[in-house]
């Protein structure tokens, strides 16, 4: 599943219990993933994260497409 990870997102066994979380930050991609598909706006992502960028946003949601197309 996390074989060609973006280069924003990365997986470290010290961060998060080596969940995938966006690269330099403790944000993790399932919690941001789950915003999203409960209707969250990207701009209420970026008002709510500071720390996360837009680019940041759409590497998630380019993710969470291509891993639900993995799992079909």
């Amino acid at each position: 599943m996390f074989d060609k990870l973006p280069e924003r997102i990365e997986i470290n066994p010290d961060i998060m219990l080596g969940k995938p979380v966006i690269k330099g930050t403790r944000i993790p991609v399932y919690l941001l993933i789950e915003k999203l598909e409960a209707g969250e706006s990207v701009e209420n992502l970026l008002d709510s994260h500071p720390r996360l960028t837009r680019e940041d946003a759409q590497v998630v949601i380019d993710f969470s497409k291509k891993d639900s197309k993995d799992t079909k």
